[in-house]
């Protein structure tokens, strides 16, 4: 984890520019990050940052949402109810290459002799830019500029523009390609290979994946079209081409299964511009042939060219002054802060905006990370910035969960379940993890499901999203939790969870973990609550929901009795909850005295050598803390945090987030800055090394939730909106946006005030401090703070400061290792 600088950017290559992402040197050997970093996308179709040309790249990635292919699981030792089928995101036909040849000579931008060069992704404007000037061996000088961006309002399309000026008479030769990179194989593309283990990589698939269905090619169009061998995706991907050049073009076509090439040739004078327009436009489905996918794409590509260029920059731009209108965070008087936040909303636009109905995946479209699964973490650090700021697209991502029902009903039935049990990664709705100690066994992802669904229809007030059909979703996943735990009495009777794994995957398959069972109780609770009213509200819907799903009031009944009696474990001689029921029984993890080389852990230590010890991958009762905090006190609050601070590792993007939050509510305010700052520049500095792979796009989210519920201490329990900030020592200012039922509201955070100022909309009701505030439009409404909360005057906790504890037992804590492999053999 990071701790030594708040700024670990090189500012000669990365200067600081509040709105864009700005690189004035290059550096072959950093390409990985830059690709990821200066990825375009939107949700649907992501375009990494290679280089036009597309040689010396680190992946070569272009990547559709959900097109994947699937390969059968062979386990070593079977057991019934093992996942079956692996999923991973495939490359779709690459569209970015534009190669430039020059009196015949290639321009290779990683060799070229630059006499000038920058690259700018513009955030106020969705396109990513670059300009140099190449002053070739001969003497000539070439003048380079390329612009390239993903439509956030045409969904399947892509618009790249390549403009050459010669300042000396040459021959030019432009190569716009489309080429299957995931099958063809040579020496310039071959597939990268696998560096050592680890988990966190896309599978790497063997043998043929595209299966060549259709070539079109009527210049200066080429359209080509595959169908996924065994998972049976299809997908057509077109390209169109318009080429403006005083001088005379010459152009030539070729197009084969797996490549599309224009080549276009001009005997240019010096100074004579010559531009190429690229339109691209990318369509997928399950179970459409590719006929008809081609159809769909010469269609885009007709509008795209009536639309014009000029019209798709534009609409490029207005969607993203809306965006940035309800959605931005501003900092005040922290200028390279405010860049990397920009940054991170940015990247989680360019990962849900245009998700329409799919999901949102873990690296969204920017890399093949995880292999592009789905996973929990969409609706716990995702979700809120979706719900409160683009409520239209956390609705499309909670029917994606809705679509999903089946799937998870019948993964209930094979896990011996009544209700519903989703997959804890997925593409297609089935379980694809073949570990299940960390994976199947995180049960909690119901309850998640479910907590990101309540949320979403208080803050918006959309209760027909729930009497349409998504209250399916509590009445299943209440139903697993009722049947899943038991029963058991010593005077009062207790419901207790066994056998699951929580947030935490370096604690599998325990009894009742704290956080999967204050979660299941909220999703008790919450599926009650919401039978009831639907019956009271909506007779007629609820009279369709019975029908449906068969739901009783003895069973409702019993949710809630279940609710009621849930075990919340806690240990009254450390005064802490304890993860789960053997957790503090365990020896602690010297994480002081671990070596930075065996770090992260899950790449150097066998996970029963990690299960071991009380050691935790990332948050797990800390983000209870955030998430079910209104059922724990300051004093609980503060006592967990502090001791499972101590024994978080970081291994985990998802823990600096929460940590941050919990550590500003409790009192830790430089420390709370500290973990914010390692979530901030986790991908703009790599600090995890795995920023390469793709966008950490939970963490993005999580950012947003820094600012909003960390320093602005914003809660919302039962649809209820609190305030109790926590600005940092020394910062001027924090503004956000929330949209509330229809009311979008700004909320400045100063060292003696918050301010309440309704932007669009009518009027909305919030409390600061227990007092209640309505804001109404043309009338800001001033809270005066006494103060940022309570202030700890210590060092950030430490597996230190755990020994000497005793136990409930009387058996002191220790801190200690295992013993670690020497290289030498010895």
């Amino acid at each position: 984890m990071r701790r030594d600088a708040a700024d670990p950017l090189d500012r000669q290559r990365f200067p600081i520019d509040e709105w864009a992402l700005v690189e004035t040197e290059l550096d072959a050997r950093g390409q990985g990050t830059a690709e990821t970093l200066f990825a375009v996308g939107n949700g649907y179709l992501g375009l990494r940052g290679n280089v036009d040309e597309a040689r010396h790249g680190h992946v070569f990635g272009t990547y559709v949402n959900g097109f994947h292919e699937t390969w059968p699981i062979r386990h070593a030792e079977e057991a019934f109810g093992f996942a079956r089928v692996g999923q991973t995101i495939i490359d779709a036909p690459d569209a970015k290459i534009i190669r430039l040849y020059v009196d015949d000579e290639p321009f290779v931008l990683a060799d070229a002799d630059l006499t000038a060069y920058s690259r700018r992704l513009d955030f106020q404007r969705g396109v990513l830019e670059r300009e140099c000037e190449w002053r070739m061996p001969s003497g000539k000088r070439i003048h380079i500029r390329t612009s390239r961006l993903v439509s956030f309002t045409e969904r399947h399309l892509a618009l790249l523009e390549y403009e050459v000026t010669p300042l000396d008479d040459a021959s030019i030769i432009i190569s716009s390609q489309l080429m299957n990179r995931q099958d063809l194989r040579d020496d310039l593309h071959a597939k990268p290979e696998q560096e050592g283990f680890d988990p966190r990589k896309a599978e790497i698939v063997e043998g043929r994946v595209l299966e060549p269905k259709a070539q079109h090619d009527r210049e200066p169009r080429a359209i080509l079209g595959y169908r996924a061998v065994n998972s049976g995706m299809t997908i057509a991907v077109g390209i169109e081409h318009a080429i403006e050049s005083v001088d005379e073009v010459s152009c030539v076509s070729h197009v084969e299964e797996d490549l599309a090439k224009h080549v276009f040739r001009i005997e240019a004078k010096a100074g004579n511009r010559i531009r190429l327009t690229k339109w691209a436009s990318y369509h997928t489905a399950r179970h459409v042939p590719v006929r008809e996918l081609v159809d769909r794409t010469k269609r885009t590509l007709d509008r795209a060219k009536r639309l014009g260029v000029d019209a798709v920059k534009t609409a490029q731009r207005e969607w993203l002054d809306e965006f940035w209108a309800r959605s931005d965070v501003e900092v005040e008087g922290q200028a390279a802060v405010q860049q990397a936040v920009r940054w991170n909303l940015f990247a989680l636009a360019q990962a849900s905006a245009r998700t329409d109905g799919g999901g949102i995946a873990a690296k969204g479209v920017s890399g093949s990370g995880y292999g592009g699964h789905y996973f929990w973490d969409t609706e716990v650090y995702v979700m809120p910035f979706l719900t409160y700021t683009s409520p239209g697209v956390a609705r499309n991502a909670l029917r994606f969960r809705e679509g999903m029902l089946d799937a998870a009903r019948d993964r209930a039935a094979e896990m011996n379940q009544l209700g519903a049990l989703y997959p804890w990664r997925t593409i297609n709705g089935q379980e694809s993890s073949a570990y299940y100690a960390a994976s199947t066994a995180q049960y909690h992802i119901d309850a998640d499901i479910v907590h990101a669904l309540m949320q979403y229809v208080e803050a918006t007030g959309d209760a027909e999203l729930l009497a349409r059909g998504a209250i399916d979703i509590l009445v299943e996943t209440a139903r697993m939790w009722e049947d899943l735990g038991f029963w058991r009495t010593n005077g009062s009777p207790v419901f207790h969870i066994h056998g699951v794994t929580g947030p935490d995957e370096y604690t599998t398959v325990v009894n009742d973990n704290l956080y999967t069972n204050v979660m299941a109780r909220a999703n008790l609770r919450a599926a009650a609550r919401a039978v009831e009213r639907l019956r009271e509200e909506d007779p007629a819907a609820h009279e369709r929901m019975v029908s449906r799903v068969g739901v009783t009031p003895q069973e409702v009944a019993e949710w809630i009795r279940v609710a009621d009696g849930m075990h919340i474990p806690f240990d009254d001689e450390l005064r802490v909850h304890p993860q789960d029921a053997q957790f503090l029984e365990r020896e602690v993890w010297d994480l002081a005295n671990t070596p930075a080389e065996h770090r992260p852990l899950l790449l150097h230590f066998h996970p029963l050598v990690i299960y071991r010890f009380q050691v935790l991958k990332q948050a797990d009762v800390v983000l209870a803390l955030l998430l079910q905090g209104q059922h724990f006190t300051p004093e609980e609050k503060r006592r967990d945090f502090e001791y499972y601070d101590a024994l978080t590792t970081g291994d985990s993007t998802l823990s600096a987030v929460v940590q941050s939050i919990i550590a500003a509510e409790v009192g830790y305010r430089e420390l709370a800055l500290e973990y914010h700052l390692d979530a901030l520049y986790v991908d703009l500095a790599n600090l995890h090394g795995n920023t390469p792979d793709g966008v950490h796009v939970a963490s993005t989210g999580g950012i947003w939730l820094a600012y909003a519920a960390g320093f602005g201490g914003m809660r919302d329990h039962d649809g209820e909106i609190s305030f109790d900030p926590r600005l940092p020592e020394g910062w001027d200012g924090v503004t956000f946006r929330m949209t509330l039922r229809g009311t979008r509201i700004r909320v400045r955070v100063q060292q003696d005030a918050l301010t309440v100022t309704v932007e669009d909309g009518s009027d909305a009701v919030v409390w600061v401090r227990g007092e209640r505030v309505h804001a109404r439009a043309g009338s800001p409404v001033t809270v005066e703070l006494d103060g940022q909360g309570p202030l700890v005057d210590e060092d950030a906790p430490s597996t230190d400061d755990l020994e000497g504890f005793r136990r409930a037992d009387g058996t002191l804590i220790t801190a200690s290792l295992p013993t670690f492999a020497h290289d030498d053999g010895s």
